[in-house]
């Protein structure tokens, strides 16, 4: 029984190997490349190269305009973190502790947002007609709303968890709502609200076809944009098209990086209970 379970253990391990060594031959393909030379780079091979080109990365950041890019896809990632953590938080809070079936319909209406499709015609209808297409605050409120409605979703499972009596204890002893919810509930939703700030800052850092429609002026392109452009310009240099891609990725690894122990225990908080 005991070599059985062993031999589980040992394939079970060997098949994460070789699963992780799939995913991670693309990223180490990009990143060995980076440092290749044009002819070298052409190949797309996993050898190192000879000697490392270290000019790539300084190519790109000046031709491909990174550093303007990045400030930009900064204040867009964590304007909507900011928006759509606070607005969830709230929004979730509100709709657990009160039962009632309008609340309830509220709830389902936010969260159907989850499965609902853009509808780009009246997207852009609307941004022109609120004057915020092509604005740096629209593209902001704009990734915010789509979000919303999944960070709701997670939130609001994880708020059910905690036992009403810690608001009712706080209300006795003569906090307001408002504080009930700033200095009682927000700390114990640590877990949950660290996984919505990661995975909107992701999904904020990655998207491409939003901002291709809303933004017409190349100096508010985030850095996905960016490589987009550079790819079009330089897209037979193979070598400074990885080291783009390299530098555009970086950010999203640190990120998730520092906040992965809390997506596993945000994300299981509310699959549990919704």
């Amino acid at each position: 029984m005991k070599k059985k379970k062993l031999w589980s253990a040992i394939g079970v391990n060997l098949l994460a190997w070789v699963l992780s060594l799939i995913l991670l031959a693309p990223l180490l393909l990009i990143l060995i490349n980076s440092f290749k030379t044009k002819q070298a780079a052409s190949d797309m091979t996993l050898m190192l190269p000879t000697e490392f080109q270290w000019s790539n990365y300084a190519v790109v950041i000046e031709k491909g305009k990174l550093a303007t890019t990045f400030i930009n896809s900064l204040i867009y990632s964590c304007g909507s973190v900011l928006i759509c953590t606070i607005l969830s938080a709230m929004t979730a809070y509100v709709l657990s502790r009160n039962r009632s079936k309008t609340h309830r319909f509220l709830y389902m209406f936010i969260v159907m947002g989850i499965a609902m499709p853009i509808n780009f015609v009246t997207l852009m209808k609307v941004m022109q007609g609120t004057h915020l297409i092509n604005t740096r605050i629209g593209i902001i409120l704009l990734y915010a709303a789509i979000q919303t409605p999944f960070n709701v979703f997670l939130i609001h499972s994880f708020v059910g968890k905690i036992p009403t009596d810690i608001d009712e204890a706080a209300v006795i002893d003569g906090a307001s709502a408002m504080r009930v919810f700033v200095e009682v509930i927000l700390p114990l939703l640590k877990p949950v609200l660290v996984t919505v700030m990661v995975l909107t800052f992701l999904n904020t850092w990655n998207e491409f076809v939003l901002p291709l429609y809303v933004l017409g002026s190349s100096s508010k392109w985030p850095m996905t944009l960016a490589v987009y452009n550079f790819f079009g310009m330089y897209f037979k240099d193979w070598n400074l098209v990885c080291a783009d891609i390299v530098l555009t990725s970086l950010p999203v690894v640190v990120v998730y990086l520092l906040g992965q122990k809390y997506i596993v225990t945000g994300m299981t908080a509310g699959a549990v209970k919704g």
